[in-house]
């Protein structure tokens, strides 16, 4: 999966200077953050006072399959995106295909399950039917193209484990609420299954997120993993 961070405007002062004008009124100027700023984000993350985090900005460049896609727009509160078009531009002939080490086999129930590894006769299915599929399916897409075909029409042939990109804007608010169902962490309030796929890219996200509001991130795992 491919996770860049093309632009931000989020720092941990941002929601520091959002949360007190509430009762110091307007600042105009930035400090180096302290551990008073700390306390308050703590505050502020544990009691579940939201709005603060809102006051920043992350813009993603995404690439991953498709079928990650699709889970990834159900978030829409705090989320923009614009993504790669198959109406407009031919796709590029990348497929994704699990790792060795990706889980096959899932038991227990929805809402109370886990995955275990497969054996060599699923591991063999998966890789050996995915790599003929996406060939096959590929190599139809551009036949129909070439006989003229329109775009739009000729991609319905194309299996959800190709890949496409899109940018991703959200605020640090928006962001902990994704990461929060996209990972599993044993330190989570809330249990969440999220596909691994799906998770990988939550884990791009996650460092820089953590890289840029590192006292938001500290208050962020100290409660749980839970948005405000």
């Amino acid at each position: 999966m491919t996770v860049d961070l093309v632009k931000h405007a989020a720092e941990d002062a941002d929601v520091v200077f959002a949360a007190r004008v509430s009762t110091q009124g307007g600042e105009t100027r930035f400090n180096e953050s302290s551990e008073r700023d700390a306390g308050l984000i703590n505050f502020l993350m544990r009691d579940r006072h939201g709005s603060p985090f809102e006051h920043t900005s992350f813009t993603f460049y995404i690439e991953a399959p498709i079928f990650v896609v699709r889970e990834f727009f159900r978030h829409r509160a705090g989320w923009s995106y614009n993504e790669e078009s198959g109406r407009y531009k031919q796709l590029e002939p990348v497929f994704y295909l699990p790792a060795d080490g990706r889980s096959l086999r899932q038991i227990g129930k929805p809402g109370a399950y886990d995955f275990i590894q497969g054996d060599y006769k699923q591991k063999s299915a998966v890789s050996g039917d995915l790599r003929r599929i996406s060939t096959e399916a590929y190599t139809t897409y551009e036949r129909l193209l070439d006989i003229g075909v329109a775009r739009e029409v000729a991609r319905m042939v194309l299996p959800v484990n190709i890949y496409t990109s899109f940018y991703a804007t959200c605020n640090a608010r928006s962001l902990m609420h994704f990461l929060g169902l996209r990972t599993a962490r044993e330190n989570a309030a809330f249990r969440s299954f999220p596909q691994r796929e799906i998770e990988l890219v939550a884990e791009g996200m996650e460092t820089e997120f953590a890289r840029t509001m590192p006292l938001t991130y500290a208050a962020f795992e100290a409660n749980g993993r839970v948005a405000p």
